[in-house]
């Protein structure tokens, strides 16, 4: 299998990204991956050092996190993440992956790539992190702040698709983000939501509330990209803080650093449980091939961890699966 890199997209690209490539090329030999950026630019950083199942796609121009994406996916044809995705289209790539402009990418998905017959909306569908460390499946996360009932059903499907193809799920549970649990809570969209979901090819369990997501209240959990970016930040932005504000406590005496030292091991756990670097990226489903979203901070660990996911998720044949399921073939 072949995976093209986007080498130059994200806040800790080139050098990470590359870093990245580096270990997933000595961690699976089987697996030829593209490394697309400028040459002179990366040659450097491999430090003499080139695996032979890794190439370097040059590529000399760079799409930036403040540009207009529609814009600038039409007008820097020779950015590194337009040619990651034309070789994904030119089937020369199994999989792309990228932790550059999100809407970029997106763009890149729609106008390069193409969407796949039967999607109205391709959805970005990352791990939410929960405390057994299993994680939720999320989408839409901000591919699209608005959504029909009939664009909720279709990222039902295909996460449920995912779950069972790239983490092993025989039957995985999927919810419908609300205020509520009972059928008739939420406004029109979540209503209609809900009952195209009763009558859907998924297992699904009803309304959940974000306040029992980190319990693991589902397997996939539907929403639409407004909400779902919404309750993601909040997220992040409380783990946060709660990570600061005990480190402050734990250092204002000797008694407290002595507790530090004590607790320290199992906050390192709690840490990595909610670490986004260990699920590596999210998946772009509904497309015409796979394309996988790095978080924007991503490093060496994180790209690995994301060639990782593209790997089983092209062993599953993910792509063809959804395909299969939409179209009703």
């Amino acid at each position: 299998m072949r995976i093209a890199i986007d080498a130059m997209g994200g806040d800790n690209a080139p050098s990470l990204i590359v870093q990245g490539a580096l270990d997933a090329a000595a961690e699976w030999p089987d697996t030829e991956l593209l490394l697309v950026g400028n040459t002179s630019v990366i040659e450097p950083l491999l430090k003499g050092h080139k695996p032979s199942n890794l190439t370097i796609c040059h590529a000399d121009e760079v799409i930036g996190p403040d540009d207009e994406p529609v814009k600038a996916v039409r007008r820097k044809k020779g950015a590194s993440m337009i040619v990651a995705g034309q070789l994904v289209r030119e089937n020369q790539a199994d999989a792309m992956l990228s932790a550059g402009n999100t809407g970029a990418l997106m763009a890149t998905g729609l106008l390069v790539i193409g969407r796949m017959d039967g999607i109205e909306r391709p959805a970005l569908a990352p791990m939410m992190p929960t405390m057994d460390e299993v994680g939720i499946l999320t989408l839409d996360l901000g591919a699209n702040m608005d959504a029909k009932p009939e664009h909720l059903l279709q990222y039902a499907i295909m996460g449920s698709i995912y779950r069972s193809k790239v983490h092993g799920l025989e039957r995985p549970r999927v919810g419908l983000l609300n205020v509520g649990t009972e059928a008739k809570k939420g406004n029109e969209v979540s209503k209609a939501a809900y009952e195209l979901l009763q009558h859907a090819p998924v297992h699904f369990i009803g309304n959940v509330e974000a306040r029992d997501v980190l319990s693991r209240n589902c397997d996939v959990l539907v929403c639409d990209g407004f909400a779902g970016n919404i309750m993601l930040k909040a997220m992040e932005g409380t783990a946060g803080n709660v990570f600061t504000s005990l480190k402050d406590a734990f250092g204002q005496s000797l008694m407290t650093k002595l507790a530090g030292a004590i607790m320290m091991p199992k906050l390192r756990t709690l840490k990595k449980r909610l670490d986004y670097k260990e699920h590596g990226g999210a998946p772009l489903l509904g497309l015409n091939g796979l394309v996988v979203k790095c978080h924007g901070s991503s490093d060496a660990l994180a790209v690995k961890n994301a060639v990782r996911q593209a790997r089983i998720a092209i062993q599953g044949q993910l792509i063809e699966s959804i395909a299969a399921e939409i179209n009703g073939k």
